[in-house]
């Protein structure tokens, strides 16, 4: 539980990010990792893109324990 947890806050977080990307046209984990070819924004951008799969799972792990209740 703990680790779906912190999928959904790094996804949250990736969504702010393109939400501001988007209104304001300023990337803040390039402006905090020193651009977006940077070492450090590449590595942000990895982990949250691995969060958003992992919260792909939730999807379906939400539908598996309606499915157990319904039985």
């Amino acid at each position: 539980m703990i680790m779906d947890r912190i999928a959904l806050i790094l996804t949250i977080v990736g969504a702010l990010n393109w939400g501001s990307i988007g209104l304001f046209q300023f990337d803040i984990v390039a402006w905090l990792g020193g651009g977006q070819s940077g070492l450090v924004s590449r590595i942000i951008y990895t982990i949250v893109a691995l969060a958003g799969i992992w919260c792909i799972s939730l999807l379906f792990r939400a539908r598996e324990k309606f499915e157990a209740l319904d039985e």
